[in-house]
Parts: C-alpha cells; sequence; structure tokens
C-alpha cells in the first residue's frame, strides 16, 4: 500500500483529533493519583473525548476492551485498565487514540507516581527527549529507515535498547496506516526504502526496556513487557510534514 500524502485541508482535519489527544494526556497526568483505580481513570479520559465531540478511537479496535491503554511499571504498551490502584512508586504509560468526522490521532506519555526511582526518570527521559530529537532531524527526502536507525542509536546512546516487534506508524483516515515505522533498523542499509515527503502524517513512538527488547505478551493477550521483566517507557507523537520539517500536531 502506498504512504498517503494529506493536503492542507486534510491535515487541518487531522488536528482537531489531535488537539483532543493532547488534551486527554494532559488531563491524565494531571488527573492519576496514588489510590485511583486505572478504570477510574479510563472513564475520565474516556468522558473528556465524548465531550469534545470525538469518540475514543481504541476502543473496540481489534477487540481492545477500552477507551485507553494503561500500562503500569514492567508493562511497556498496550495495558488493559484494571482495579488496580495506583501507588506511590508507579510509572504509568498512557495510551491515547481519538477520531472526529473519520480524522484520526494518537499520542502517549509516561509520568510517575508520587517519587519514582532514578532508574525511572532516566527511562521516562531517555524515551522524551529521543521522541523530541527524532522529530528535530526529520526532513524531505530522509528514508523511513534513516528516522529508525535516529532512535535506535539515541536509544543506546542512553544506555536503553528498543522494544521490538512493535512500531510507529502512519494515520489519517484510519488509526493505523503505511508505514511501519520501527525503532530499530531491520536492515543493514538506511539509505533505501520509502522517503519521507511533504503531506506525510505518521507517529513516532519510542518504546524504551532496560536490558532486553525482546517482547512478551502477558495473560490478557494485550500488555506487552520486556523479557528481562524490568519496567519500561513510552512516548508517542503524531506529527505531520509541512515545509519540509515535522510538525507537532499532538501538542495542547
Amino acid at each position: 500500500m502506498a504512504i498517503s500524502i494529506k493536503n492542507p485541508k486534510e491535515i487541518s482535519a487531522l488536528q482537531i483529533p489531535n488537539r483532543v489527544v493532547a488534551q486527554s494526556l494532559d488531563l491524565a497526568q494531571k488527573s492519576a493519583k496514588e489510590g485511583m483505580s486505572l478504570k477510574e481513570l479510563d472513564s475520565i479520559i474516556e468522558d473528556f473525548i465524548l465531550s469534545c465531540g470525538a469518540k475514543p478511537s481504541f476502543k473496540g479496535l481489534y477487540g481492545f476492551p477500552c477507551a485507553v491503554c494503561i500500562s503500569v511499571n514492567e508493562v511497556i504498551i498496550h495495558g488493559i485498565p484494571t482495579d488496580y490502584r495506583l501507588k506511590s512508586g508507579d510509572i504509568v504509560g498512557v495510551d491515547i487514540g481519538a477520531e472526529y468526522n473519520g480524522w484520526f490521532g494518537d499520542g502517549a506519555i509516561t509520568f510517575g507516581i508520587g517519587e519514582i526511582t532514578k532508574t525511572d526518570q532516566q527511562l521516562i527521559q531517555c524515551s522524551k527527549d529521543v521522541l523530541y530529537d527524532a522529530i528535530d532531524s526529520i526532513r524531505v527526502n530522509m528514508h523511513f529507515k534513516e528516522l529508525s536507525k535516529f532512535l535506535q542509536d539515541r536509544i543506546v546512546a542512553s544506555g536503553f535498547v528498543p522494544l521490538q516487534g512493535f512500531c510507529g506508524h502512519g494515520i489519517g483516515r484510519a488509526p493505523h496506516e503505511e508505514p511501519e515505522i520501527p525503532n530499530f533498523l531491520e536492515t543493514p542499509n538506511p539509505k533505501q526504502g520509502p522517503k519521507i515527503r511533504e503531506g506525510m502524517v505518521f507517529c513516532i513512538e519510542p518504546m524504551i526496556c532496560q536490558k532486553s527488547g525482546e517482547p512478551k505478551v502477558l495473560s490478557d493477550n494485550w500488555s506487552v513487557v520486556s523479557a528481562d521483566g524490568l519496567n519500561g517507557s513510552h512516548y508517542e507523537h503524531t506529527v505531520a510534514i509541512i515545509g519540509g520539517k515535522a510538525q507537532i500536531l499532538t501538542e495542547v
């Protein structure tokens, strides 16, 4: 499938669900408190998305049962909200999708509850810094594989490793479109394959592990952890290529 190019009117339409995602992520971080259950946090975010006239696009997607992916501690991505109550020292990854008028937005953050360990602080900072550095590096005619190599190199330079088997992606009229954008280089030569073009819209999402990037899916068939069993971190923005550079759509 070809990577779609969005015109200015379509990018303008995409700004609406992505703004809802950005506001929802901000609300999630402000709302999450010690003693709150993951289901309660999920409900707060879902109610907000609906109040914006949008829909939580993850709910029912591929059978996912809730509005938001909430991943705690060793769960890196795709955590299902449960009755678990947050406690001081937890780190929480919140991944949110929204749909408005047939257009989709997607973004994620990871944050701590109360006092967290130095290692967890470094994990979170790594995923955030790598994301923003990668966005700053993007230029028209850059190969997507070069972007994957940049992500991998920055993660490894920070002392961590990327989660294997999962990736960023295109977005637009569907929540997941071409291309796939791994956080690691799958082939030896990064200067091959599709190039980044003006008008492309896609999600970049560093998923950070401590020692092993090998993924393991838990018994709920959704929650993804590292084979090392250690805490991980996840950040994500949707970006549009405008004027030859990446413009973030998922910021308040």
